[in-house]
């Protein structure tokens, strides 16, 4: 099987129905250049390396930004040099991807024969993909059902239906069977399904409440970020509505209703309206973007910093039809203590430094 035309003419048999599931990149191949290795274009080191890849494949790969040279996107024509690590990522699974069951806890908020619901700890990698190939919520769900008949552990993505990032914390719904599977798939690309999310953003929005639009895609820069797209058709639609729950004058607790579900979706909305969300390190939030810098206030970040080392984003409610009795169900999940205590921080710090 050709593994880099597969994914470059992008086959995945479940785009139908599960819109959000393609955050994290899933590696394909690694290379390490040898120590005596001489200046190569990188498109004929990787064609007589991968069997049955062809050169203009390579090069659509390198173009669509899927080859990575020490974790930076390269061109077809770049020189591979001595001890340069190469790897081909893909926004999909290898299909020989292997699922091995793992003995880790799941938090099971709800669970009948057709779908269970968990609760997701921050610091979980939900599927395995570029760098987390054991130790996801997906090794887990496969051992907790590895004896049920109608669950296929062969399937990259299980019982997935939709997703939350590895530093998210909150609700997942997990189908147990194709047909719960794909019902539940077709509720979140009808959006019909009921999702809310708390957040710490940075800053003080404007207005109580809003809608935020505008088309999301990979950044064409950096294919680990995702970005708004303003204008043109690149990017998928995405809306997202938020509304303010609390003010502490430097940041600000935040409800936000998806109404899509793309990567980042809620990450790259707020950073698009000036709000990144607070200790996001990947979209700059793990830095001091509202206040002073005093020494005081500075450590007074660190310690927040400390508190929730993580970016402060909590799936907290979902709802959504059972695919059996057709009854709503609706879920609601506590927020984590390290946001509790950084919120509790928050409140403290705002009531006694009026001037934030």
């Amino acid at each position: 099987m050709d593994i880099i035309e597969d994914n470059i003419d992008n086959l995945n048999e479940d785009s139908n129905f599960i819109e959000d599931i393609e955050d994290d990149l899933y590696e394909h191949y690694r290379f390490v250049a040898d120590k005596g290795q001489s200046l190569l274009r990188i498109d004929k080191f990787l064609v007589d390396r991968i069997t049955g890849a062809s050169r203009n494949r390579i090069q659509q790969a390198a173009d669509a930004g899927y080859i990575l040279v020490n974790n930076i996107p390269v061109k077809s024509n770049y020189k591979v040099k001595p001890l340069d690590t190469i790897t081909i990522v893909m926004d999909r699974p290898r299909r020989e991807l292997e699922i091995i069951p793992e003995n880790i806890p799941l938090d099971i908020v709800y669970e009948d024969k057709d779908l269970m619901v968990i609760n997701k700890p921050p610091g979980l990698v939900v599927h395995p993909g570029h760098g987390n190939y054991t130790g996801t919520l997906v090794n887990a769900i496969a051992w907790h059902l590895k004896d049920s008949d109608t669950f296929d552990t062969t399937d990259p993505r299980l019982g997935l239906v939709h997703r939350i990032d590895k530093d998210t914390s909150g609700l997942l719904v997990i189908a147990k069977n194709p047909n719960a599977k794909t019902n539940l798939g077709v509720q979140f690309f009808n959006k019909t399904t009921k999702r809310k999310y708390w957040t710490l953003v940075w800053g003080n929005l404007k207005e109580d409440e809003g809608r935020i639009e505008g088309n999301i895609g990979r950044n064409p820069r950096d294919k680990m970020l995702m970005t708004v797209f303003s204008e043109g058709d690149s990017g998928k639609p995405a809306v997202t509505h938020y509304k303010v729950l609390k003010r502490f004058g430097y940041v600000t607790l935040v409800e936000c209703r998806l109404e899509t579900g793309r990567t980042h979706q809620i990450r790259v909305h707020m950073k698009h309206i000036g709000h990144t969300i607070f200790n996001d390190e990947r979209y700059g939030g793990n830095e001091i973007l509202k206040g002073n810098h005093h020494t005081k206030y500075k450590q007074f970040i660190k310690n927040c910093f400390d508190i929730c080392p993580r970016q402060a984003l909590h799936a907290k409610t979902l709802g959504f039809i059972h695919p059996g009795t057709g009854k709503e169900l609706f879920f609601e999940s506590p927020l984590p203590e390290d946001m509790q205590m950084l919120i509790e921080k928050w409140e403290n710090y705002s009531q006694y430094n009026h001037e934030s």
